[in-house]
């Protein structure tokens, strides 16, 4: 395990069997009859961010011994790391094997028009000894040559499943501070987990950056959304789109009105004064489509995008 494996929790303690997984068994009982039939088809993982899809992927892989390889398609997704990186990999003979494992993380940023089409290309070529797993966000953004190519499994929650999920997360965490000898209050580790369920990842991540401090208890809770809206001006001031979408996702679950009234109140504290007013403009417009758009995030993600590319921040 590498260094940084073993200082990020979710790295250090991510399941590698699907039993361990914190999964409805629904979903479970679906992966378990891939293991039990040692089998494993292509697959496409879809639902929102920090539910586990790659863990999923990973942990499939492992218990039955495949090779695989993992390239984030948000950062590495060109057409040149399907012909170098994918391509000899996919091409070579595994030596533990007959399956080799392709996982393409966040698949979604793949280009629908170049990118994309090649993979299908690929999947057939090597069809004999490589599956590919693909997870995304949205499986409306994987092409549908795509989607007849693979199994689609959806991480999604009924009603009935998220309190269950809430309560299995919420047993896994205080495991977690416990090995690692972090005092907590366990109200204080639920709020956290409900703000961010069912993102996995994001509430360990932030329940180790509080951890820093040595302890988990109320004082963290003022600075919850001090540090959300943080991240937010920082990922706007370096106009760094990717990043601006994964805080959209990951604050998706939130009233569009409030985190934008949000972004409002801390005009004066991030934004040079000069652009104010361009702020409040852009800000007044997008709130006045949201009880009309369908889809919400398309709105706050153009909203923050001509935020990015008309307003001025402070250093």
């Amino acid at each position: 395990m590498s260094e940084r494996e073993q200082f990020l929790w979710v790295e250090k303690y991510r399941p590698h069997t699907i039993k361990d997984c914190v999964l409805p068994e629904t979903l479970k009982a679906s992966f378990q009859s891939f293991l039990e039939a040692d089998q494993l088809p292509n697959l496409l993982l879809a639902g929102s961010a920090g539910v586990g899809k790659t863990t999923v992927a990973r942990a499939l892989c492992e218990e039955l011994g495949c090779d695989y390889i993992v390239v984030n398609a948000s950062e590495d997704g060109g057409i040149s790391t399907l012909r170098d990186k994918i391509r000899n990999f996919a091409s070579s003979v595994s030596l533990s094997t007959d399956i080799k494992v392709v996982i393409l993380d966040e698949a979604d940023y793949l280009n629908p028009n170049s990118t994309q089409p090649a993979l299908r290309g690929f999947i057939e070529e090597f069809a004999q000894h490589c599956r590919f797993i693909f997870t995304c966000n949205f499986k409306n953004r994987i092409i549908e040559p795509l989607h007849s190519r693979c199994t689609v499994i959806e991480f999604s929650l009924t009603k009935d499943d998220k309190p269950v999920m809430a309560a299995a997360f919420m047993k896994r965490v205080e495991s977690i501070l416990k090995a690692e000898n972090i005092p907590y209050s366990r109200d204080v580790v639920a709020k956290v987990l409900l703000k961010y369920f069912p993102d996995y990842r994001r509430v360990l991540n932030e329940l180790q950056r509080y951890a820093i401090s040595g302890s988990i208890d109320d004082g963290i809770l003022n600075n919850l959304e001090e540090i959300n809206l943080l991240h937010l001006v920082k990922t706007l001031r370096e106009k760094n789109f990717t990043e601006m979408r994964k805080w959209i996702a990951q604050n998706g679950d939130n009233d569009p009105n409030r985190l934008i009234r949000t972004i409002f109140d801390a005009a004066n504290t991030h934004v040079l004064p000069k652009s104010i007013p361009s702020l409040v403009l852009i800000l007044a417009d997008y709130q006045a489509k949201v009880p009309f758009v369908a889809d919400q995030e398309l709105n706050m993600t153009a909203m923050l995008t001509e935020v990015m590319a008309g307003v001025e921040f402070k250093d």
